[in-house]
């Protein structure tokens, strides 16, 4: 892959750090938008942004070869009128004026990623969910993930590729990564099954996220949505189980339904994020000859049990520095 000029709108997330760090070891030029720039990382150039209005940082979208749009604030959180207002308006806001940018560009860049969620599919249990012929849920967060793929649309790039990365839950290093959660859980023996067990997790490894970006940033057949998750969801029973075995933990206490909706209650959260059954294949990737190398749980598992933490992922650049959401004065998490 030749060197490339990669702007990171909403970079410094979690996700954002996983791809800044590894374009940018890859001598790629490497721009990153946020509200409010993290200490100096190697290989990367912070510009300030709002998310919301055109300013001095539209010119870094001249003559850049991609745009990897990743902002919004995180549904981890109750989803009360003012943190939905929140969710909808650092999706919505953040793509509306990147496209403005692309269009006031005399070279834009040649694809735009967006991001979007597989949680956009409804509760599967019976069936896989593919882009072809998955069916569009309901609810909150599925017509979050319908404005957002619709705002993507909309915008005015017509010399611009765009794509808007259905992903699954991405695991990898770090402690304010998904993975560390399951496994923090795990490590206490609460990791058991939640709820009746049989809903389906979607999934995907850190480093085939990364891979599946390249793949799309290098693939120009490919635009529209993309499902970015392992090949083989699994039911939350099993999920559990293969991490405590992984783990070397032989107990791990359930928790019914109740529990986690009490427990949402206190860790001011919603159980959707893990009741939800999300049974979603990555049929786009797999039929342009992408291959996986952490298509399985059990041995993505093991791989993530062995990674070191790199300081650009470890968690205490994200707390000292969580940027306040420009609209409600909270503190905007990135997923």
């Amino acid at each position: 892959m030749k060197s490339l000029k990669i702007v990171i709108a909403g970079g410094n997330g979690y996700l954002g750090r996983l791809l800044s760090r590894y374009f940018a070891e890859r001598d790629n030029q490497i721009v990153v938008l946020s509200r409010r720039p993290l200490p100096d990382v190697p290989g990367v150039r912070q510009v300030r942004w709002d998310g919301v209005h055109p300013g001095s940082w539209m010119i870094e979208l001249e003559n850049a070869d991609a745009l990897i749009n990743l902002a919004g604030r995180s549904v981890n959180c109750r989803y009360t009128a003012r943190n939905r207002q929140a969710i909808y308006a650092s999706r919505l806001q953040s793509t509306v004026v990147l496209g403005q940018a692309i269009a006031a560009c005399a070279s834009p860049p040649r694809v735009w990623l967006n991001s979007s969620s597989a949680t956009i599919y409804r509760h599967a249990e019976d069936r896989e969910m593919d882009e072809a012929t998955g069916e569009i849920g309901s609810g909150f967060s599925v017509d979050v993930c319908q404005k957002w793929e619709r705002a993507l649309d909309e915008s005015p790039a017509p010399h611009t590729r765009k794509v808007a990365l259905r992903s699954a839950m991405v695991m990898g290093p770090g402690s304010d990564g998904v993975f560390e959660a399951f496994h923090r859980l795990v490590r206490w023996r609460l990791g058991g099954r939640l709820g009746d067990g049989r809903q389906f997790v979607s999934w995907v490894h850190g480093q085939d996220f990364i891979r599946a970006v390249e793949w799309i940033l290098e693939n120009d057949s490919l635009s529209g949505a993309i499902n970015i998750s392992s090949p083989n969801p699994l039911p939350n029973e099993d999920f559990m189980r293969i991490l405590r075995e992984a783990t070397q933990r032989e107990v791990g206490l359930p928790s019914s339904a109740w529990m986690l909706a009490l427990g949402a209650v206190f860790l001011r959260t919603e159980t959707e994020l893990l009741l939800k059954s999300r049974r979603v294949i990555p049929a786009r990737l797999l039929g342009d000859g992408f291959i996986f190398h952490h298509p399985h749980w059990e041995s993505a598992v093991r791989d993530l049990l062995r990674q070191p933490i790199h300081p650009l992922l470890d968690d205490h650049f994200e707390r000292l520095h969580e940027p306040l959401h420009a609209s409600t004065g909270e503190r905007t998490f990135r997923s």
